[in-house]
């Protein structure tokens, strides 16, 4: 058993990392096995996130006064919280995707950007494309709008040049040193 310092320690810690986290999860899980819980971790790191098994009382103590307290009232059960500082849809993903396939794993509520939101916005999250896929389209757009723009002025360059090389062969232009 943890002694009273060491939980306040712990407290401190996550007191910390929730007042700077900007998007995070508050999950549900039981009977998971040591290589679900594997799987559920790497795939948060994938996602650029990071989780941790919290006790409910000592979380609800860390939350008080920051943006995530009111996610961490009342909250029974077995608990975890993931978190991000950069892209929330890609931890959404991971979170949702690991869900499908584990029914055990559940969540209790979220936050994205500083706001509150609930499960069902959680999966509306999950369902929007990535940071990285919204950069790719935006891309993918303005690459092949500069592509179409090239062809047509490369176009009507070409037809200028076939205009004034037909007009010099049938003799519209005097050359230099006939005047």
């Amino acid at each position: 058993m943890k002694s009273r310092q060491d939980k306040r320690k712990d407290v401190a810690e996550l007191r910390q990392e929730l007042e700077r986290a900007e998007h995070l999860f508050v999950t549900g899980f039981e009977r998971l096995t040591v290589a679900q819980d594997f799987e559920l971790r790497k795939a948060v790191r994938a996602a650029g996130g990071r989780y941790r098994v919290i006790k409910n009382n000592l979380a609800e103590k860390a939350a008080a006064g920051t943006r995530a307290a009111p996610l961490f009232q009342g909250l029974t059960g077995m608990t975890s919280v993931a978190w991000t500082y950069g892209d929330p849809v890609a931890l959404a993903k991971a979170l949702t995707n690991y869900a499908k396939d584990n029914p055990t794993f559940t969540f209790k509520a979220g936050m994205v950007e500083g706001r509150v939101v609930d499960v069902a916005a959680i999966r509306e999250l999950a369902g929007l494309p990535s940071k990285e896929e919204l950069i790719a389209r935006l891309m993918w757009l303005l690459n092949s709008s500069a592509q179409r723009l090239a062809a047509a002025l490369s176009g009507v360059a070409r037809n200028l040049a076939v205009a004034l090389d037909q007009a010099v062969q049938q003799g519209k232009f005097p050359q230099p040193g006939n005047s």
